[in-house]
């Protein structure tokens, strides 16, 4: 937008504290054209002060990422493998899996429903390694494959989210075993002869019918319970704990001899790891899951943060200690550069209507005093226009539009508006 012209823009100096508009200390008689305005002004920021506003951010976000993928590099290999038959590590099953193979018991991994549901049979032993990982449907069609196999199936460490469905009847205590290893505490033979093992982890409750094994208790709640199948001669156990499992805990109290008895009642072992893969977790009707139930709770609480620290930061940063102080400047500034620096800035926000309002009440602050109205009143048409019109008997346009019409819509009105009121105060002072 072109810089617009006001009558102030003859001035030659002023007072540091000098509003633009305000009374001129020289007038010139040929102001010298303005000078082209550029896109850059003084109030531009370099490349070097946006940095330096940003680096502090930057700085803390890129320590953020990189304190995130350490962190997760560190613990990527933490739990690798969890209950996985072919893997060595310490939280993995192999070595169970070597034992129950000395035994004459094969171990056949499956990672879908369908294949643990194909694999069930009289002479199998399938085991369940997360339960609370499969939706409702993938439930639901495990139990009923299981129900009348008339196989053993091994439930480690169900919780709410699927011991219903996979074990009707029973039920999770809501607080787990505080001890983790646990006295057999029940008349189930492997159970006795395998002694005291690492089965703390949840605990069950079921009516007691007189048919099912509760073993090793927990304040009075067994956290391993064996169920025999209504119609068939399998059974359904469930363990509280996947540590009697895991390879670095195989050797420690009974938990090998526990292990061997649970899975080695068979000739094949289905071990069922379940997978993101798997098709059948996607025909869950009753399970339409959004965007936010996929994401970790850690990370909603950790965005949770954050975004309370931007909160306080945008209002540390946003604060008002009081009102603004005026303060003197230390040089003397031209009036004339203030006009214009005003005028850059209406310019740069494309601001028609606030530059026209400046030209429009200098014009009638001045006009005031010299057709004898006052002060206070110089932004009243019903008391500025009549004074006008007297002082001008024969006036030469609409005053009210000029005084106090609507802001220009074009770069060429604005103009033609400065140049009117600047003819207007002219007439008036040679009047």
């Amino acid at each position: 937008m072109t810089e617009p012209r006001t009558p102030n823009s003859r001035q030659d100096s002023g007072n540091p504290g000098d509003h633009p508009t305000g009374t001129p200390s020289a007038t010139l008689t040929a102001p010298p054209p303005p000078a082209p305005v550029s896109d850059a002004t003084s109030v531009t920021p370099t490349a070097r002060q946006v940095w330096t506003r940003t680096r502090g951010i930057a700085l803390a976000l890129a320590f953020l990422l990189i304190a995130g993928v350490a962190i997760a590099a560190v613990r990527s290999g933490e739990k690798h493998g969890t209950l996985d038959p072919r893997s060595a590590d310490p939280y993995g099953s192999r070595a169970v899996a070597e034992l129950l193979a000395d035994r004459g018991v094969d171990t056949r991994l499956v990672t879908t429903t369908a294949e643990a549901r194909a694999a069930t049979g009289r002479d199998t032993t399938l085991l369940v390694a997360a339960p609370d990982l499969l939706t409702p449907h993938q439930q639901e069609q495990l139990t009923a494959a299981t129900g009348d196999s008339g196989g053993r199936t091994l439930l480690v460490a169900p919780g709410s989210a699927s011991v219903g469905r996979l074990a009707p009847g029973v039920t999770v205590d809501p607080a787990p075993s505080t001890d983790t290893t646990l006295a057999p505490g029940c008349d189930l033979a492997a159970a006795r002869r395998a002694g005291p093992a690492d089965t703390g982890g949840h605990r069950y409750q079921v009516p007691s019918t007189g048919a099912e094994d509760a073993c090793y208790p927990s304040d009075g709640a067994p956290t391993l319970l064996r169920l025999p199948l209504a119609t068939a001669p399998g059974d359904t156990v469930l363990l509280g704990s996947p540590d009697i499992l895991l390879n670095d805990r195989l050797d420690e109290q009974g938990n090998a001899s526990l292990a061997l008895q649970l899975l080695g009642t068979r000739p094949h072992l289905v071990w069922y790891l379940p997978s993101l893969s798997d098709d059948a977790a996607a025909g869950d009707a009753q399970n339409d899951r959004g965007f936010l139930d996929l994401i970790p709770k850690g990370w909603l609480w950790g965005t949770l943060q954050l975004f309370i620290a931007a909160a306080l930061a945008a209002l540390w940063r946003a604060r008002r200690l009081g009102p603004l102080v005026a303060e003197r400047l230390p040089v003397a500034i031209r009036a004339s550069e203030t006009v214009e620096g005003r005028a850059r800035l209406y310019r740069k926000a494309n601001a028609r209507d606030r530059a026209a309002t400046a030209l429009r009440i200098s014009t009638r602050t001045k006009l005031a005093p010299l057709i004898g109205v006052p002060p206070s009143q110089a932004d009243s048409p019903e008391t500025l226009l009549p004074a006008l019109a007297r002082q001008l008997p024969t006036p030469t346009q609409d005053l009210h539009t000029l005084l106090f019409g609507p802001p220009p819509t074009t770069d060429a009105a604005l103009i033609a508006l400065a140049d009117h009121l600047d003819a207007l105060e002219r007439e008036v002072r040679h009047s």
